[in-house]
């Protein structure tokens, strides 16, 4: 006889960690794979939670002074090529629209005719063009700072795709603005990380280590780039934010130059800084369960599912009618600046399959009520933070005057939970024998799953480097003086070369 299985999602995290990654996914009904090679169907759901990300990080950007546009989908090509250091690290992602028209081919088919005079690239990000624009709207030291985000979709062409994480085709914001001195841009890029991760760690529940990436990890142009990075749990790092302190190397390439109060003619200083649908990707990894995902209830689609449960027209009058009334109070309540999102789900399913499949899309609370619990004016309640059958019964006055701290509750217990895990993972290492031990899998059959954060002092050398490549261990980034742990020794000598190193270095294997 078969051994039943003890949770929804199969395999677990234990046993399969990038195949419980999917299936998590596919249950909790997020998205699917498109007919297009490396892109991705987001479904109502999954669509949801990118539209409560979008609206807490777009507050964020307009109270920090940003205002929305929207940019062309296509660059010209000459545009890539004013900045080179730009277009080398995004030329082999590109994808390029050569032709502007199909006619048919006399066999049923057709075939692209009309060939451009200058081909374009589909978007992979958008200095080059949005720097081109700037040029046109920079005359004085009066026009500036322009603070602008868009929202939209690009495509960089991946050899290897996984939904939420990396695909050919994903959405984002990129955040772009222009300066009159390279104090005010570096404040903006700064400014900007901070926004990052004040929303992981506020709305995401997602702990996060803000610092500056390494040369050879910038974004392609910049001068700085500074990241958010996260531990999920199979102890990898996800880098879920990046904010770019580009200097002038883009205004001398797109001619963003203006004239100073004191009459100089002068280029601006220029950021930019992006998130993407990654952040779900990082939502289901550093919360999710073998039960299915799990949703920090500021983000979630609905925080509160109410689950009537009857056996006859009669009974049905009488339950739904409660759960209407009940619906109404709390949608009547605020909770973190916004009225409950709450449900019922009246559809005719068996009660456990409704049930069970709340749980696999992460709702933060159920409800289920029958005649009895009409009766004693009462609720039956689980969390989504708990194991699915524990649940109690609570009178339903109790329920409604709680449910705004119920939910803050839940959302603290996860950002603990994580940050617990992501410190429990997290190492001071200072002996070349040990990284490597730590960074090396002890299972063959399970490679993924060991490791963590490490913190090393550090200085760069191909010797650092051709190591790293080895243990496919990456630099995430060198912490900021306020992210580095108490005690961690930020002086000594660096473990790879012995030579005198100042600076300290979080490494980990990475998505």
């Amino acid at each position: 006889m078969a051994k039943a299985a003890k949770n929804a999602i199969s395999p677990t995290r234990e046993e399969d960690y990038p195949e419980w990654y999917q299936q998590v996914i596919r249950a909790a009904d997020l998205a699917e794979v498109s007919p297009v090679r490396g892109c991705m169907v987001i479904k109502p759901w999954g669509y949801a939670l990118w539209e409560n990300i979008q609206r807490g990080l777009d507050r964020m950007f307009k109270e920090t002074g940003h205002q929305n546009a929207y940019f062309p989908l296509f660059i010209p090509l000459s545009y890539l090529e004013k900045e080179a250091s730009h277009v080398e690290g995004f030329a082999k992602e590109c994808a390029v629209v050569t032709h502007h028209r199909l006619e048919a081919d006399g066999q049923g088919g057709l075939r692209p005719t009309g060939p451009l005079e200058e081909p374009l690239i589909v978007r992979p990000t958008s200095e080059t063009i949005i720097g081109a624009m700037y040029a046109k709207w920079v005359q004085s030291y009066r026009d500036l700072p322009i603070l602008i985000n868009q929202w939209a979709n690009v495509v960089r062409w991946e050899l290897r795709t996984r939904m939420f994480l990396r695909t050919t085709e994903f959405l984002w914001q990129e955040g772009h603005t222009a300066h009159a001195s390279e104090r005010e841009a570096v404040e903006e890029t700064l400014r900007m990380l901070d926004v990052y991760a004040t929303f992981a760690q506020e709305h995401m529940a997602l702990p996060v280590i803000k610092g500056e990436k390494t040369a050879g990890e910038r974004f392609p142009g910049a001068v700085n780039t500074y990241s958010i990075e996260a531990m999920m749990q199979d102890r990898k790092a996800l880098q879920a934010g990046t904010s770019h302190f580009l200097g002038q190397n883009f205004s001398h390439a797109q001619e963003i130059k203006f004239l100073s109060s004191e009459g100089r003619e002068e280029f601006a200083w220029t950021t930019s800084w992006g998130v993407s649908t990654r952040l779900i990707g990082a939502l289901i990894m550093a919360h999710s369960d073998d039960d299915g995902l799990v949703l920090p209830p500021r983000l979630a689609p609905a925080q509160i599912v109410l689950l009537p449960i009857y056996r006859n027209d009669e009974e049905r009058s009488l339950v739904l009618g409660f759960c209407k009334g009940l619906e109404a109070e709390l949608r009547g309540i605020a909770f973190a600046g916004e009225p409950l999102r709450v449900q019922i789900d009246d559809r005719d399913l068996r009660g456990g399959e409704k049930t069970w499949q709340h749980v696999k899309k992460g709702v933060p609370v159920r409800l289920e009520i029958g005649p009895r619990d009409v009766a004693a004016s009462s609720v039956f309640m689980a969390r989504r933070d708990k194991p699915p059958t524990e649940k109690a019964s609570i009178p339903k006055a109790e329920f409604v005057s709680g449910a705004a701290s119920l939910l803050a509750d839940i959302q603290a217990r996860l950002f603990e939970r994580a940050r617990q895990f992501r410190d429990a993972n997290t190492r001071t290492i200072l002996d070349p024998r040990e990284f490597v031990e730590y960074f090396t899998p002890r299972n063959e059959d399970r490679p993924e799953m060991h490791g963590g954060f490490a913190l090393c002092p550090w200085t760069d050398s191909p010797q650092a480097q051709e190591l790293l490549a080895r243990l496919k261990v990456t630099v995430r980034c060198l912490p900021l003086a306020d992210q580095i742990p108490d005690g961690t020794p930020v002086g000594g000598k660096c473990i790879f070369t012995g030579q005198p190193s100042e600076s300290v270095a979080i490494f980990a294997k990475a998505y």
